[in-house]
């Protein structure tokens, strides 16, 4: 049943103050919630069966002060299945489902707290609070507020965290003029990687004389790595309806799509009872609000083309066609979907409109910097110890996200580099470890924002070889409409095969840089473009590899196994034997203190002694 503004207000007051103890870890509340994360990582690690163990062992000890929530992501992956219990926000990590009964009768019971299952921070220490985290210090968290902290698939949750507040403010108080000029002013920039200012597409489309128009929900998270969208529809689905509400209102639409991966099964599920709860509550359809606006949303849903999260291509497959990238101009804000004026904003995005729309363009126009305004959410992932998603201000250098928020280096080893956009962005090296993280400071160095996949790499990653897994990657997803992209990119692909192979010459260096710059220019789409900017970026910065490979037949990191030898360095070898325990094959030999020697003819380069030694005594 259709909901009043009136209505929406009373459950929101009833509903927050059932719900403040998720926020306020002063609540005098006596209820507790425990909070178990149901983000895909966590599921797929039980976290389904710790929320039903919950559940039943608290139905069998007849205890009715104590509720278990769903909910998405608490952004700390590495530490899951997680479980937070509020208000004292006590922070359990790596929770097995038959850790469940001890959890209750030890802190729920009896108030003492399972040192076992509490985790330890970057220093080692023991920490009992989420908020206490460094991993959560330095974030900021507007995209993701609601993530961790609502069950998501309650409408009831959302409005009491101001949802709808938004649509309502829109709807009943401002102009389609307004509300464009307010996201325009809030110096919001498309997070999908292109950077586009989002208020001025808007107004593109606002300005649009047809009567039908569409708002499309780019979800067509394909990144190798990046997981920031799916996060946030599995985690707040209604931040994103709503928002896409907003901006129909803006433009004159009535009509919107979102275009999700099938491969995120918890994310469509959510979206479609969040869309379901939407539209009998009145907040999706006909004249909401009584205001005379309508709404609605369906989903579609994408069959995995890397190539469809290029806008033009997405609307393509939406259309039931091949998703192949059509010629700009026209735009889509002109002629998008069916040939309508079309708004397309990826999900972070949207997920930003309900916040600006609230508080206001001048507060977020505060957060980051001069030209880049706001928060960025990164999937962060690779050689770093905290692995999650981290939400942080533009601005926030690499070297905080790496070493203060993510927790450093595993095995005490080098940073070397950190990947970001994807297959279409940049080696970012260890000197640029400073660069603040924004869109023309990432340019600046060859790199790019991306939609925010960001990979960290130590220094047993070989360059030579991350340049042919990203080509790799984009010669299988290339649509094949451009010739450039089609052959130029396989063409890359086959030198980088041949240097890493050890059949390279000097002169492949040459070619490879030059067929890069070619289909970087000549390519259709912005992803046939950006294709070549892995390869790029590595031979600026790492070019001593590619000749390495070429000229001296050797990979230093042993990746790649065509020109690996591994040795044992005499003067670092302590002789502690654990390569020789740990070694597969015996092919390492030595007694007591003695320095270990390789059998050459028996290594398989499988590089586990160079992993097992504490002393960073084996090499190429």
């Amino acid at each position: 049943m259709a909901k009043t503004i009136e209505q929406l207000e009373k459950i929101r007051k009833e509903k927050r103050k059932e719900l403040e103890l998720r926020v306020n870890t002063q609540s005098s509340a006596r209820e507790k919630h425990i909070l178990v994360c149901h983000g895909t990582g966590c599921t797929s690690s039980k976290s389904p069966q710790i929320l039903e163990n919950f559940r039943n062992i608290l139905k069998e000890k007849n205890i009715e002060n104590v509720r278990v929530i769903m909910t998405g992501c608490f952004g700390l992956c590495s530490k899951g299945p997680i479980v937070i219990i509020r208000p004292e926000d006590t922070f359990y990590a790596h929770v097995k489902p038959e850790d469940c009964r001890e959890i209750i009768e030890s802190h729920i019971c009896q108030g003492k707290k399972v040192e076992r299952l509490l985790t330890k921070d970057i220093d080692g220490k023991i920490v009992e609070q989420l908020d206490k985290l460094n991993f959560y210090k330095k974030q900021k968290r507007i995209a993701l507020k609601n993530c961790g902290v609502i069950n998501p698939e309650d409408i009831d949750e959302y409005i009491a965290f101001d949802g709808y507040v938004a649509l309502e403010k829109v709807l009943t108080s401002m102009s389609p003029e307004q509300v464009i000029d307010e996201v325009s002013k809030s110096g919001l920039r498309g997070r999908g990687g292109a950077g586009f200012p989002t208020g001025k597409k808007w107004s593109f489309a606002r300005q649009e004389k047809e009567k039908q128009k569409y708002i499309v929900c780019n979800a067509d998270e394909g990144d190798p790595g990046a997981f920031m969208d799916r996060s946030i529809l599995e985690g707040d689905p209604h931040s994103v309806l709503e928002a896409m509400a907003i901006a129909g209102f803006a433009i004159g639409a009535n009509q919107g799509y979102i275009y999700v991966r099938a491969e995120y099964p918890i994310a469509v599920h959510r979206l479609k009872v969040a869309i379901k709860q939407a539209r009998e509550y009145g907040l999706l359809g006909k004249n909401i609000f009584k205001t005379g606006f309508d709404f609605d949303i369906d989903i579609r849903l994408g069959a995995g083309a890397f190539v469809c999260g290029e806008e033009t291509a997405l609307l393509e497959s939406i259309e039931g066609k091949r998703g192949q990238p059509r010629i700009k101009p026209p735009y889509p804000a002109s002629c998008g979907l069916f040939g309508k004026p079309t708004v397309i904003n990826n999900v972070e995005t949207l997920a930003n409109i309900t916040k600006i729309i609230i508080n206001g363009a001048d507060w977020y126009s505060s957060i980051g910097t001069e030209n880049s305004k706001g928060t960025k959410v990164f999937a962060l992932g690779g050689n770093v110890n905290n692995v999650g998603l981290v939400e942080v201000p533009m601005g926030t250098t690499l070297r905080e996200i790496v070493y203060d928020i993510g927790g450093g280096i595993p095995n005490g080893r080098d940073f070397k580099a950190a990947q970001t956009g994807g297959p279409s962005g940049g080696c970012i090296p260890k000197e640029h470890l400073d660069t603040p993280i924004d869109y023309e400071s990432l340019t600046s160095i060859g790199s790019m924002m991306g939609s925010g996949g960001l990979i960290i790499m130590d220094d047993t990653k070989c360059m030579v070889n991350l340049a042919k897994f990203y080509l790799e990657f984009t010669v299988k997803e290339s649509c094949g409409k451009c010739t450039p992209c089609r052959i130029g990119t396989k063409r890359m692909l086959e030198i980088l095969e041949k240097l890493c192979s050890g059949e390279g010459t000097k002169e492949d260096i040459e070619k490879l840089e030059k067929l890069a710059i070619n289909i970087k220019k000549a390519s259709v789409c912005g992803l046939g473009q950006s294709a070549p900017n892995p390869v790029l970026s590595t031979l600026k910065y790492f070019r001593e590899e590619f000749i390495q490979h070429a000229v001296d037949k050797q990979c230093a990191t042993l990746e790649c196994k065509a020109l690996s030898k591994i040795t044992i360095n005499t003067e670092k070898c302590k002789g502690c034997g654990l390569c020789q325990r740990n070694c597969p094959v015996e092919a390492i030999s030595g007694e007591g203190r003695d320095v270990r020697v390789i059998d050459q003819d028996k290594c398989i380069k499988c590089g586990t002694c160079l992993t097992k030694c504490p002393f960073h005594a084996i090499g190429n």
